[in-house]
């Protein structure tokens, strides 16, 4: 089968390619898991022989996938001993301006961000800066977008900053023998960042300015709320004018279901009876507040008597995340609220009102909902995560001397791995074993914060970079760029890096990351120079994805919190991928000078 020469490639290498498309396509155009179109990936590489059984499974006892899987509960240490807290509530201030007020967000966040998961980070300071927003006077349409920038440029500047870092470096060492520094991106990575703050000041014209998602629960036609008629409702046999429903402060009654009879425009004659479902458009509080005065319920289901009415209830604020299973699909034809023990209040789409019952909404990404909650409602489950983002979610802990503790763990696991007295996987393990020992988290604690399906992702990439380049297709890709750019290391690091830019938004870091290793490692050596400061270049160009919003999870974070739309990141996002891009080979190439490999 590999003697069958196609255009340069064998047939195990066509095998690849058309596995490796076939990802880009799932990825990019269905909504299924990115570790299941992973994990299918391995399958078929495995079953068609491209791979065998210890080349198709060693990513899962790759020591870059090991570290990840580790950080994940020095993190969960971190985070439930309060530092991010502390740090976020002593470093952001009263700056008087933008220009300062983005400094003072996107210098502790890319810090955070270093040593941090970048998801973790912006998860913690996205309602603490739409809050810090209000009192600054800024829209947070302005700050959120910098936050999610920031995140990533920090993330470059460790190997255990971000990913794609941790899997590029565990395959040089693979590769050579030798163990690249984990501080080995800060200074280019530091340089990026502050062209980066730079620019996102001299670009804040480019950022939109739009109104909060939550904020249209307060505005006057901006949204619908549905409610119900109990049997034992006092105005059941009344006429709407009669109950003082024609004339609402702070909103209006659009509509009246009558069982399956709907009118529209309702006139005052009109009588109430038992089990209508009565459309409001207005003011949330004025709506609730006439919910509690007439004693009407919210329309999840059919209620016969008050007493059924749970008052204690709590009402949170959440918008339908990117990948949720709730997009394309109506609250009211779905079991969601049953299931979790919530109904559906409001519903809101990017400041404009939706002329329909908020229950027979079919829901986008970002559509911010208004739900009524039981006070023991957990909305940080996993269940609920993968489905909504809570903008009131947050939850701090108490600082005291765990805190310390935690943070001294952490600094200690830096030092030792960045002055190779001990290698990053032992630093890692002996810093999540103190998070344990000392009790900065249990182990309930521990294992619930390992993200297992970042972790397939990871090892799916390792194997990914296996097969290309077991198969030649990182060779041949390599020449078929040396062809087009010549011999100039500089052009052709600029090439690739280019390249890789504009995939990892469409893709997630990590598997550009592994996809474009070989082949940033074969031109390099083609061209007969050392791979090292080409794989530092490809490290901060496949963390550079600013013009999507489905080029990072912290992007997806903020998208529907800033009431942003799709192109409000392509407009300074395509600047700002070439701004850093250009930032990158420069620094790059003085920090680390091209050096000809020993003949």
């Amino acid at each position: 089968m590999e003697s069958i020469i196609f255009l340069g490639f064998n047939l195990y290498a066509w095998i690849t390619i058309l596995t490796v498309l076939s990802m880009f396509t799932v990825l990019l155009f269905t909504k299924l898991r990115a570790d299941l179109v992973f994990l299918g990936a391995i399958g078929i590489l495995f079953v068609t022989g491209v791979l065998d059984a210890k080349e198709a499974f060693s990513g899962f006892s790759s020591g870059s996938v090991v570290v990840i899987g580790v950080l994940f509960v020095v993190v969960a240490g971190l985070t439930h001993t309060g530092v991010l807290q502390w740090i976020v509530k002593h470093l952001l201030g009263q700056p008087t301006g933008y220009s300062k007020a983005v400094v003072r967000l996107m210098l502790p966040v890319a810090a955070l961000s270093s040593f941090l998961s970048n998801t973790t980070v912006v998860a913690l300071f996205v309602n603490i800066v739409k809050i810090w927003s209000k009192k600054l006077g800024i829209s947070p349409s302005k700050l959120l977008i910098p936050l999610s920038y920031a995140s990533g440029m920090g993330g470059v500047c460790t190997l255990i900053g971000t990913p794609p870092n941790l899997i590029i470096s565990g395959l040089y060492a693979d590769h050579t023998g030798q163990s690249m520094n984990v501080l080995a991106t800060m200074l280019p990575g530091l340089f990026c960042l502050c062209v980066g703050v730079l620019s996102i000041i001299a670009l804040r014209r480019l950022l939109p300015d739009r109104k909060a998602p939550e904020s249209a629960f307060e505005a006057t036609t901006d949204y619908t709320v549905e409610l119900l008629v109990p049997s034992d409702n006092p105005y059941i046999g009344k006429k709407i004018a009669d109950a003082g429903l024609t004339d609402i402060h702070g909103g209006s009654l659009i509509e009246v279901i009558h069982f399956d009879e709907v009118i529209s425009p309702v006139h005052g004659n009109e009588p109430i009876m038992g089990g209508d479902r009565l459309i409001f458009a207005g003011q949330i509080d004025e709506i609730l507040e006439l919910k509690k005065s007439h004693g009407f319920v919210n329309a999840d289901h059919y209620i016969f008597t008050m007493d059924e009415v749970n008052k204690d209830r709590q009402l949170h604020t959440a918008y339908v995340t990117f990948g949720s299973s709730l997009i394309n699909t109506s609250i009211g034809n779905s079991t969601f609220e049953k299931d979790n023990n919530m109904t559906l209040v409001a519903v809101a789409r990017r400041g404009k009102r939706i002329d329909e019952s908020p229950r027979d909404v079919v829901l986008q990404a970002g559509d911010t909902l208004l739900l009524e909650c039981s006070p023991q409602l957990d909305i940080n489950t996993e269940q609920l995560s993968s489905q909504l983002q809570f903008f009131d979610s947050g939850q701090v802990p108490n600082i005291g001397k765990k805190t310390l503790i935690s943070t001294t763990i952490m600094l200690l696991m830096i030092a030792l791995s960045a002055l190779n007295v001990i290698p990053l996987l032992q630093c890692a393990f002996l810093a999540a074993m103190a998070m344990l020992l000392f009790r900065c988290c249990n182990v309930d604690q521990a294992m619930k914060s390992i993200n297992w399906d970042i972790l397939m992702v990871f090892a799916g990439s390792v194997v990914l970079g296996t097969a290309i380049q077991k198969t030649g297709i990182a060779e041949q890709l390599a020449f078929g760029i040396l062809d087009v750019c010549g011999s100039n290391p500089i052009i052709v690091m600029t090439a690739i890096c280019l390249v890789g830019t504009f995939i990892t938004e469409f893709i997630s870091n990590t598997a550009a990351g592994a996809m474009f290793f070989p082949i940033m490692y074969e031109a390099a050596e083609k061209l007969g120079y050392e791979p090292y400061p080409f794989l530092i270049a490809l490290m901060i160009s496949v963390s550079s994805s600013f013009a999507t919003p489905i080029g990072s999870p912290t992007h997806m974070l903020v998208y529907a919190p800033g009431g942003y739309r799709f192109s409000d990141f392509m407009r300074i996002g395509l600047l700002m991928n070439f701004i850093i891009l250009a930032a990158n080979i420069f620094i790059v190439n003085i920090i680390y000078p091209l050096t000809p490999l020993n003949p």
